[in-house]
């Protein structure tokens, strides 16, 4: 429990990182769901980028690791090359 004003600010603040990262995180999964779940390479390969930058961006601010992101742009590559 916050005992000074700028613990109170502190709190507030996390909250407000906290909702924010929550909803670009699972805007993100939601879009990688959406290209693993098509079944038509050309509109995953359309697709691909926009998440590939939101993937990107997730990395940036810290909301994901580097490495995670990588992984998830590689799996999502693998995916769209096996498509027929």
């Amino acid at each position: 429990m916050a005992n000074n004003a700028s613990a109170e600010k502190a709190n507030r603040q996390g909250e407000r990182r906290r909702m924010h990262n929550r909803y670009y995180a699972r805007t993100t999964r939601n879009a990688i769901r959406d290209i693993r779940n098509t079944t038509d390479k050309e509109t995953a390969e359309k697709n691909a980028p926009q998440v590939y930058a939101m993937i990107d961006k997730l990395a940036k601010i810290g909301v994901i690791h580097k490495n995670k992101a990588a992984n998830l742009k590689s799996g999502i590559q693998v995916y769209i090359n096996k498509l027929s």
